[in-house]
């Protein structure tokens, strides 16, 4: 799922590091979420929000990704 964390995470002058501190991540979980390796929960995703003070539909942008979702792939959807 593209987003927009890099960009909001730059702009409050936060290393992956300190974002992943403040919702319970380790960096490599923030640097995931960035590069469209790894799609967090809800749960993560409002809590990355929270940081940013923006609504998940500002940070995430629900567009068609060249990667099947896990929803998908469970599927066996090609």
């Amino acid at each position: 799922m593209k987003n927009r964390i890099r960009e909001y995470r730059e702009s409050l002058g936060l290393t992956q590091e300190q974002l992943g501190k403040l919702v319970g991540v380790s960096r490599q979980a923030i640097n995931a979420i960035e590069t469209e390796k790894f799609e967090p929960s809800i749960w993560l995703a409002y809590d990355i929000c929270k940081v940013f003070q923006s609504t998940i539909e500002e940070i995430f942008l629900f567009e068609e990704s060249e990667r099947k979702s896990r929803s998908q792939q469970s599927r066996g959807v090609v």
